[in-house]
């Protein structure tokens, strides 16, 4: 199954940001007309994608598709009737399993994957597994697919996915809960706030930056801190010492419990 020209691709869920962001990230890349990408929404019709198709009803969606992309919340899914027999399904959910996909919508050919709030600005990190009736060319198209946002990566296991859920699923917001300590601290050391903001802002996307371009293993990037024994050196020792390792490890944890238990209660 080839991209661009004659591919009709259906994204459930399309006036989501998600779905949004997805939609628009295949259409800048190509890999389908304006004509043949088909977008639903519950109740109001969003501004973006105004050559698209679009509707409120999912099986008149998916029945014009020949991919069929899931960008709903689990709790919302449960109450998703679609056939899609015959159609390729890639779910956008977490924690809904491949089994689970290929009995409620009647096909053999589901994917599992996880974009993060990052595919907005084309950067996310996207794994994804694929059911046994996936073909080598169905495979092909999510790569080329998720290509637009980011990097996509094809996992071993669904156990693979549940953890990255919590790792990779979650986008900013580790990033954010750690750029929002160090600009309360700042505070609370006397700066205003926005100087604060601008100061932890510019750090964090100047970090990400670094590693993008770089490329390098963070263990080194610390390391190299470490052995400078200055003040990041003194800085990341107490961090460490009051727990930072362990409090991030049960973080993970529990995202990847959630994730767990998500599907087995869809």
């Amino acid at each position: 199954m080839g991209t661009g020209t004659g591919l009709r691709i259906g994204v459930i869920g399309g006036a989501g940001w998600l779905g949004g962001a997805l939609a628009g990230a295949m259409l800048d890349a190509g890999v389908v007309e304006p004509q043949n990408l088909s977008l639903s929404y519950r109740s109001r019709r969003p501004d973006h994608s105004p050559a698209s198709f679009w509707t409120t009803d999912n099986q008149a969606l998916t029945d014009r598709s020949d991919v069929v992309i899931l960008s709903v919340r689990p709790a919302d899914w449960t109450g998703l009737k679609v056939n899609a027999e015959g159609k390729l399904v890639i779910s956008l959910m977490a924690g809904i399993r491949l089994s689970a996909l290929c009995d409620r919508h009647q096909t053999t050919r589901a994917v599992r994957t996880l974009p993060n709030a990052a595919a907005e600005v084309r950067r996310s990190y996207t794994p994804w597994i694929a059911a046994d009736g996936v073909e080598a060319a169905d495979k092909d198209l999510v790569g080329a697919i998720f290509d637009t946002c980011g990097v996509q990566e094809e996992v071993r296991t669904e156990a693979d996915i549940d953890y990255l859920t919590g790792l990779t699923g979650s986008g900013p917001a580790f990033p954010a809960l750690l750029a929002e300590a160090m600009m309360l601290d700042a505070m609370r050391h006397g700066l205003d706030r926005q100087v604060a903001q601008r100061a932890v802002n510019t750090l964090i996307i100047g970090a990400g930056r670094l590693l993008e371009q770089r490329d390098d293993c963070p263990t080194d990037t610390v390391q190299t801190f470490l052995d400078y024994r200055g003040t990041t050196a003194a800085a990341i020792e107490e961090m460490r010492e009051a727990g930072l390792d362990t409090a991030v490890s049960r973080g993970l944890t529990a995202a990847f419990q959630k994730t767990v238990s998500m599907g087995e209660t869809s």
